[in-house]
């Protein structure tokens, strides 16, 4: 039984279905899909525990099917969690309501003792230089920014003009990320990476994955490294790995299809962030 087998069967096992939000439009800058406002940090949150960041950037520009800083929040940061403390000796931070989840801006103090924070649709990001230079600072101190679910060249290359800012391409370029990478192999096995589409895109095309169609046929990772080759900007491109947790109780196939994939990919950069 290979390990992303068995992954498989203890998500199937624990799968609980967190997710009722439907995937729209119109919740602006402060709230997610469910028009949840976001959970900023707190003084009771700096208890040593495991905290899913997502970053909370300005929208400057539409995307394709983008949405924004809250694509997919809260539901697939409370899912990812949950399944953190399961699946690895992770210490999670929790409350009365479960795992704990925040939303970080760029220029807040609280960034620093984020693990990593993920950025959901950042082709429609617009960093300011504030935004910028604390990013960077975060960065080089060993932070992790895992960007996911931005399709096709537009939001592709809008989002590395984003990322000029913060970290000059000269001296910090963008690579695709070899197949034998420590990343793909921290927890478990991931031979390639996942494309995943929105739930609501499989199910209403009848199970295609490529959200764009031909332009964005191949997902694929790519990074930012610093000199010591570790890892600072992880990119999920042409695929939204944050779907299969979010959606993960959805649909007995689309969890079969996407979600054990998914989480192998989100534990390793668990792993990977807290051990480089």
């Amino acid at each position: 039984m290979t390990r992303l087998l068995l992954l498989a069967l203890v998500v199937a096992t624990l799968s609980v279905s967190m997710a009722e939000a439907q995937r729209g439009r119109g919740f602006g800058r402060f709230g997610g899909e469910a028009g949840v406002p976001p959970r900023f940090p707190t003084d009771a949150d700096q208890d040593g525990g495991f905290h899913f960041c997502r970053l909370m950037y300005r929208t400057v520009r539409s995307q394709p099917r983008g949405m924004g800083w809250g694509t997919d929040y809260p539901f697939a940061d409370i899912n990812y969690s949950q399944r953190l403390s399961e699946m690895t000796r992770a210490t999670v931070s929790r409350t009365d309501a479960g795992p704990s989840h925040l939303v970080v801006r760029p220029t807040d103090d609280w960034l620093s003792l984020c693990p990593f924070v993920m950025a959901s649709d950042p082709g429609t990001a617009g960093f300011t230089d504030e935004d910028a230079e604390a990013l960077r600072a975060y960065l080089l101190k060993g932070g992790f920014l895992w960007a996911d679910d931005y399709w096709g060249p537009y939001a592709w290359d809008d989002f590395a003009r984003e990322l000029a800012k913060v970290l000059p391409p000269g001296a910090y370029p963008i690579r695709e990320l070899a197949a034998d990478h420590p990343l793909f192999r921290a927890l478990f096995q991931v031979p390639e990476i996942p494309q995943v589409p929105a739930w609501q895109f499989w199910r209403q095309t009848g199970g295609d994955t490529s959200e764009l169609g031909r332009l964005s046929q191949q997902a694929h990772a790519a990074a930012i490294s610093d000199a010591q080759g570790r890892i600072m900007v992880l990119l999920t491109h042409n695929t939204d790995i944050a779907d299969s947790w979010e959606r993960e109780g959805e649909d007995a196939e689309y969890f079969r299809l996407f979600s054990p994939k998914g989480y192998a990919l989100g534990m390793n950069v668990a792993v990977y962030a807290m051990s480089h």
